[in-house]
């Protein structure tokens, strides 16, 4: 199953520090997302986060790494658009592991979907900070478009919006159609977790288009 609040790890040293943070608070999907460091880096890291995901019956997914995830435990990858192809990453992974796809285009979501992508992290929703050569900014009108045409086509692939998303744009999205919702400073700076994580997942898997009311 893939879960409607994906929490991504943000760029910090005390990564796993905010990982078990989310995860007491009841998150369920970590994407563990590190940059500039060796792959032994990540590797470390993610065996870590992996025994943290456990130890809270939650998901450990991966970003850009398919031998890390492999090596580590993880339940998943996640890949962008210049990473390693899926079809690659699956014959190194098999087919039970988790694999999602970067996409920003009706054309990348047709590429994911052929390519066996489990999900599909599509966006970014506005600017982000947190990733460099970012894609063009799809926005609301553009999620509602693109899922609009992917339906139109038959597409049944996961959608998860991503990129700059706040708490207050999650209603909006979800009524656009996505399936769910990736954040990471919006959870990251939020002082108090538990209630924030809480109401975002009562609020989506009601799947409606109610406001979401963060305290």
């Amino acid at each position: 199953m893939i879960e409607r609040l994906h929490y991504i790890s943000p760029p910090l040293n005390s990564q796993l520090e905010a990982i078990e943070r989310v995860l007491i608070a009841g998150g369920k999907w970590i994407q563990l997302r590190v940059k500039n460091q060796t792959e032994d880096e990540v590797l470390s890291l993610a065996i870590e986060a992996v025994a943290l995901c456990k130890k809270h019956s939650a998901k450990l997914i991966v970003n850009d790494y398919p031998l890390v995830a492999l090596k580590a435990g993880a339940h998943g990858v996640h890949l962008g658009l210049d990473d390693m192809p899926i079809a690659e990453a699956r014959a190194i992974l098999g087919p039970k592991i988790i694999i999602g796809g970067t996409a920003n285009t009706l054309d990348h979501i047709k590429l994911r979907v052929d390519e066996g992508a489990d999900y599909i992290g599509l966006g970014p929703y506005r600017f982000t900070r947190t990733k460099k050569n970012l894609s063009p900014i799809i926005g609301l009108e553009g999620y509602i478009s693109l899922i609009k045409q992917a339906k139109d086509i038959g597409i049944t692939t996961p959608v998860i919006a991503i990129g700059g998303i706040e708490t207050t744009d999650i209603s909006a999205l979800i009524a656009a159609g996505v399936h769910g919702i990736a954040v990471s400073g919006a959870l990251t700076i939020h002082p108090e977790h538990t209630p924030v994580i809480q109401n975002l997942v009562h609020f989506l898997l009601r799947n409606s288009n109610q406001s979401v009311t963060l305290k």
